[in-house]
């Protein structure tokens, strides 16, 4: 079941630009930082909650590192903007099983280590009304 919303991912061409904007103009702050390499980005997500399951909301800043990274390819066709939501849940394997079987399809057959150590999947934009969607299980120790 999803729980809340995790974050929001917004795709920018410079991370250190954009989050000091978020910083001086809301007073946001970055919780964590990180390079993913297998997705191509460098990251920040700035903490705006804490949530009664214990997790929290965040707005994730994400810069790629390399043109050709989903991010990347992403920024040269729509410019910098929101890329995608992201839900919370207890059991993102279970919750991606039931909602493929809805017809919606998930981009990976197994959930891949995201930020913070979570796991993460996606579901197809084309199957969301427009929306990259990404189901988000965070790591109990963030």
């Amino acid at each position: 079941m999803l729980t809340r919303i995790d974050h929001i991912g917004i795709a920018c061409f410079d991370l250190d630009r954009t989050v000091e904007f978020y910083r001086a103009t809301y007073g946001f702050e970055v919780f964590h930082s990180e390079i993913n390499e297998e997705q191509g980005v460098r990251e920040a997500m700035l903490k705006i909650n804490g949530t009664s399951d214990g997790g929290a909301s965040y707005l994730q800043l994400l810069e790629p590192t390399r043109e050709d990274s989903a991010v990347g390819k992403w920024l040269a066709k729509n410019g910098e903007g929101v890329h995608h939501i992201a839900f919370g849940t207890e059991d993102v394997d279970g919750d991606a099983a039931d909602i493929r079987e809805k017809g919606v399809r998930v981009l990976y057959d197994e959930p891949r280590t995201g930020s913070m150590g979570s796991r993460i999947t996606f579901l197809h934009p084309k199957d969301c009304h427009g929306v990259l969607t990404e189901l988000v299980t965070s790591n109990p120790e963030h």
